[in-house]
């Protein structure tokens, strides 16, 4: 046998009893044999890497939360929110839903809200606040304003407003709220006239010769307007033990919500726009939320999700 070395330091062993042909023969060989072992090892690695994906894919999606929609509270059944400074505000969703509200759901101290085009919603800030206690614990507090928007902040710019012993900033975030989902949001509208009254202002007793159908109702006395800015947000309420999807004004969603998408008027199908919030809310909060609940919370009349360059959807 005759071991050959190389300046490259590659051995080459020649077997003395063998002819050329042989000995290339013998290399040849053990050359399809590495190549053989070369493959099977990359598939090896192949196999290895795939499963371990799934195993991060697995990982990931065990960690992903639902929201469980078998604890329903009482006003989901409406349009709600929960204003900057915590107040229950509702919403009939249709005529049912606005004459559930009035009759059932509407109490002295609180404050109801329309417009004068048809079709409007009937809101309601509720005076009690015990729900929203119940919600958010007694030592909830909400997310302070940045500076800066405190600094910009003129959505209440005008005459004083009697708000009849409520916070100014829920007042307007109810206007806001009745404006959105009224005609004013499909028209394309910026603002729209939107009055308060006190409930027993509100009632059920049409004029003599006229008739009042369901989900409308006669306000009798003093109304007071308001234009509020028209702007809508929908976020992620993180409670101790669960998740709820909360919408409604841009102030009262940052208020309450850490992770938010911002809403305006457009002609996208609800559908792709509740596919674009989900994918969000899942990517920001690991969160998991059906596309049936984000469209309930939608503005009806078209909308698309804003455009934000430090925000990706898919």
């Amino acid at each position: 046998m005759l071991v050959i070395s190389y300046a490259v330091m590659v051995e080459v062993t020649l077997y003395l009893n063998k002819s050329i042909d042989e000995n290339a023969a013998l290399y040849f060989e053990d050359g399809k044999k590495a190549k053989r072992k070369v493959v099977g090892v990359k598939k090896t690695l192949e196999t290895f890497e795939k499963k371990k994906d799934e195993v991060v894919v697995s990982k990931h999606e065990s960690l992903i939360k639902h929201i469980d929609n078998s604890k329903k509270q009482w006003f989901e059944k409406f349009k709600w929110f929960i204003s900057s400074d915590g107040y229950l505000v509702i919403a009939g969703r249709d005529a049912t839903t606005n004459e559930i509200i009035i009759k059932k759901h509407t109490d002295n101290p609180d404050l109801v809200f329309h417009t004068d085009m048809a079709g409007s919603p009937f809101v309601v800030i509720k005076s009690n606040r015990d729900d929203v206690k119940r919600l958010l614990g007694d030592d909830y507090k909400p997310i302070p304003k940045p500076v800066n928007e405190l600094e910009d902040d003129d959505s209440q710019d005008g005459d004083p407003v009697d708000t009849r012993g409520f916070p100014t900033q829920t007042v307007f975030e109810a206007a806001a709220f009745t404006a959105v989902h009224s005609r004013a949001w499909k028209a394309g509208l910026g603002t729209s006239d939107v009055f308060f009254v006190k409930p027993d202002q509100v009632s059920k007793e049409a004029n003599s010769g006229e008739f009042m159908p369901k989900g409308s109702f006669m306000i009798r006395g003093e109304t007071n307007y308001i234009q509020p800015v028209m702007d809508f947000g929908i976020g992620i309420l993180n409670l101790d033990d669960s998740y709820l999807v909360l919408s409604g004004p841009l102030d009262a969603v940052k208020a309450h919500c850490k992770t938010f998408v911002e809403i305006e008027q457009g002609n996208e199908k609800s559908s792709l726009v509740a596919k674009h919030i989900a994918y969000f809310l899942k990517e920001k909060e690991s969160v998991k939320v059906d596309l049936d609940e984000i469209i309930k919370h939608l503005p009806s009349g078209g909308c698309q999700v804003k455009k934000d360059r430090n925000r990706k959807f898919r």
